[in-house]
């Protein structure tokens, strides 16, 4: 290729205009089936809105044209996500005589990635993703910089409520998205940040040198990724705490017919494999055919080294099962026309590609191996090494089976069996303490509950092969009260013999070790029956309350403050002190409460904004009663503008005043002072909070209060409100002193005792709290949670002490409930 046709090339992918996009549908259906296009509307669904977004904005990274990409959860529970690529095209679609922009925003299978002329590769290629998730939005806003304009669009629930409108110049291009889940749709609509920070680090290890910053509002947690090591450092990150059997990271790389193929990995002198695969950046969770091939491949060359080295005697060659004991990789492959199992995208099934996987990783590891030859004769002999166990486990395995140790039919002693076999209604609940087993036998429901308890600390099976673990009496315990046998070949789930596993340890930090432990276990040695939906813990109450004569149990610190205003308004009442004498019973009460609980989440919300509610409830439209939307600075003179229509006609009133057109400026903008053009710029910052705290004052006034009641005058010598609970008379001078006035008369009386363990609790306690069908809390553990609790016991249980140090020095401020 010569270089006028690699710039003929470039110009091309570059000239992404209205052209580019291509109509397959519309979006009517969309949210009537939700589950078609995001696979539920649980918090997984939720979370998938926004690797949506993001997925568009690596794409963007992934043809060369972006280098950085925001994403912050507002603390109204929407999110922005902002990149400096092309910004999506907004000349006239010619098929739709629309915007190119409202095309991608409002149709399905509307998009620039059918053709490659776009995008060489991509991670979405359905052209359904943005559209979706606008669908499936309360309300959705898009902005883009582009040609040296600023053009917005807003939709509430996928309908197109302003045009597209040109505001201002700008220096910059990029895309901005800003949507609101809506829980009309979602069950809950909270984003977890562990979760997303999870998707966007694998995002920035698979693009080197991708910048991405994540922000929470609602935390204050923020964290930016960028590796110039790309999966070189996931790698790495991923081996963190453990130590290392060759110290280099194997890295291979190489494009065959449009198809790029990127692999590094390492051992570890653990027993465990922990592989990540991806297809265009998509963690394709459940493998296929890139997987394949790499595992294909990897033993076939380490085998026929080790033949052609003769570096083994008359042993048979280790198996791939053998080569999986502790390594650590990372697939990562892209190319340009992926086949998903379904819109969410787990399985890669393009069959070219397992044999170009092996081609170039047999091809590029035999000569690495010839040049490292320590590095491969460490990895063949970890492989023998653990050919030899498996041959010792085999037969540890039939020892133990001789003598019965395993079998279900020769159940443990010490289990306390259920009487029912109905596999769907039995339960085994694995109780830390012989001592908490014993009450645990005698609270339970000998029909369907069995209790299994253990001894001491369990064996930390990430640092023992299947031999060892039969010879810890724990652990064989444990395998032959499930039933389902343990390893490759014994392992059977259909012989399992209770449905819902329960683990139910203390709330110290002896038992939170010990769970952690269990799940390492399952995690590592019986992962179906996690991935089965077996395996759950228990919730032992935190708190048990009395107050006349009553008790109950609590879960949380937030549970025990909701449940201090429930015996807070029983029985009370409040007196309005003014010349009508009005008085509020305890059921109306009850709906104001949540309200001014709501305050005091604003009034935390604006502090961290440097902005007190009383200054920002100044700040309301007198005519509408709107509160400000955005904050907009224009020669140093700052305006409120309480709607889209308000800042719209101001950008156009002021460019028409200078008779140009003038730049706008937003809040991450503004740190950069040499933005600011000679002629001057709109500054712009929004109050994502407003249209909350809009709602949250509407619904207070609408119990006949006006919001200067919340605030306490200066000149206040008079109680505005008395709370009558009994004998007892409280004076209250504002309504945000209400809500602690009323925990305050909850808590007389009251006593609040505080659960560390099971052994605190009698028979009967530990059955209604934690055991009883209809009152108990049970949390189901998925994959990630056990691969969570499992890097966090390989940092605090591991043998690199200065990863374990920073670890502590980092969340020390995060602890709770500490017990010393």
């Amino acid at each position: 290729m010569t270089n006028n046709d690699t710039l003929d090339a470039v110009l091309e992918a570059d000239a992404y205009d209205a052209t580019s996009i291509k109509t397959l549908g519309g979006i009517e259906a969309v949210r009537k089936r939700p589950a078609m296009y995001i696979g539920d509307t649980t918090a997984n669904g939720l979370h998938h809105l926004v690797e949506e977004i993001v997925c568009n904005s690596v794409d963007e990274a992934l043809a060369g044209f972006c280098e950085n990409i925001a994403v912050k959860i507002n603390v109204d529970g929407s999110v922005t996500v902002v990149d400096d690529g092309r910004g999506i095209p907004v000349d006239i679609h010619k098929e739709t005589n629309k915007s190119a922009l409202e095309v991608v925003m409002t149709m399905l299978h509307a998009g620039g990635k059918f053709e490659h002329k776009s995008y060489k590769t991509s991670g979405g290629l359905h052209g359904v993703g943005v559209s979706v998730v606008n669908a499936l939005s309360e309300w959705f806003e898009v902005e883009v910089k582009r040609n040296g304009h600023v053009y917005f669009q807003r939709y509430e629930k996928g309908e197109v409520i302003t045009p597209v409108e040109t505001r201002g110049i700008t220096k910059k291009r990029g895309t901005k998205i800003v949507f609101k889940p809506d829980h009309e749709i979602f069950e809950d609509t909270a984003f977890c940040y562990e979760t997303i920070a999870k998707r966007l680090r694998e995002y920035a290890f698979l693009n080197k040198g991708l910048k991405i910053t994540f922000t929470d509002e609602k935390t204050d947690k923020n964290e930016t990724f960028q590796y110039e090591g790309g999966i070189r450092a996931f790698v790495e990150e991923l081996n963190s705490g453990k130590e290392v059997i060759h110290k280099d990271i194997i890295y291979l790389e190489k494009e065959i017919n449009e198809i790029v193929v990127e692999v590094a990995f390492q051992y570890n002198e653990s027993y465990n494999e922990n592989i990540y695969s991806f297809a265009n950046n998509i963690n394709t969770v459940e493998g296929g055919t890139h997987l394949s091939g790499f595992r294909a491949a990897l033993t076939r060359t380490l085998n026929n080294y080790l033949k052609n080295k003769k570096i083994q005697g008359e042993e048979k060659a280790p198996t791939g099962d053998d080569y999986k004991e502790g390594l650590t990789a990372v697939i990562s492959i892209k190319l340009p026309e992926p086949q998903f199992e379904g819109q969410t995208k787990t399985k890669l099934g393009n069959r070219e590609v397992q044999g170009i996987v092996e081609t170039i990783i047999g091809e590029q590891l035999g000569i690495y191996f010839e040049e490292t030859p320590s590095t491969a004769k460490a990895i063949i002999n970890k492989g023998i090494e653990a050919s030899r166990a498996r041959e010792a486990a085999r037969k540890a395995r039939d020892l133990t089976r001789r003598k019965g140790a395993l079998s279900s039919s020769n159940l443990p002693g010490k289990l306390a069996d259920c009487s029912s076999r109905d596999f769907e209604t039995s339960e085994l609940f694995l109780v830390e303490g012989i001592s908490a087993g014993g009450t645990a036998k005698q609270g339970r429901d000998r029909r369907v509950q069995a209790i299994l308890p253990l001894k001491g600390v369990i064996l930390n099976v990430e640092k023992a092969r299947i031999d060892k673990m039969l010879s810890n009496e724990e652990i064989r315990t444990l395998i032959s009260a499930l039933g389902t046998g343990i390893g490759i070949d014994d392992f059977n789930l259909k012989n399992l013999r209770y449905a819902k596993i329960i683990i139910m340890t203390d709330a110290d930090i002896d038992g939170a070790h010990i769970r952690t432990l269990l799940l390492t276990f399952f995690f590592r040695q019986m992962i179906e029956l996690i991935d089965k939906g077996h395996v759950y813990i228990a919730q032992p109450p935190l708190f048990k309350i009395v107050k006349n004569k009553r008790q109950e149990y609590i879960y949380d610190d937030k549970g025990l403050q909701k449940k201090l205003i429930t015996f807070g308004i029983e029985g009370t009442v409040m007196e309005i002190c003014s010349d009508k004498k009005e008085t509020l019973d305890s059921q109306t009460l009850e709906k104001l409460l949540p309200l001014l609980v709501q305050m005091e989440e604003h009034i935390k919300f604006l502090s961290k904004k440097g902005v007190s509610l009383r200054k920002f409830l100044s700040l309301r439209n007198k005519e509408t009663g709107k509160l400000p939307y955005y904050k907009v600075t224009y020669k140093d003179k700052i305006t409120y503008l309480s709607s889209e229509e308000d800042l719209e006609a101001y950008i156009k009133e002021k460019q028409q005043k200078e008779g140009k057109e003038l730049e706008i400026l937003e809040e991450d903008d503004m740190a950069d002072e040499k933005e600011k053009g000679e002629g001057g710029a709109i500054e712009v910052i929004e109050y994502h909070e407003c249209k909350e705290i809009e709602k949250t004052i509407n619904l207070i006034e609408g119990f006949g209060f006006t919001i200067d009641e919340y605030f306490r005058g200066q000149n206040d010598e008079k109680p505005k409100y008395k709370l009558i609970a009994g004998e007892s008379e409280i004076n209250a001078f504002s309504l945000n002193e209400i809500l602690e006035k009323i925990r305050e008369i909850a808590r007389k009386g009251m006593e609040i005792q505080r659960y560390k363990g099971l052994g605190e609790m009698n028979a009967e306690e530990l059955a209604e709290t934690t055991m009883n069908f209809n009152t108990r809390t049970l949390l189901k553990v998925k994959v990630e949670d056990a691969a969570k609790a499992d890097s966090i016991f390989s940092t605090l249980a591991g043998k690199d002490v200065q990863r374990r140090r920073e670890f502590i020095e980092k969340h020390a401020l995060e602890v709770r409930n500490l017990d010393i």
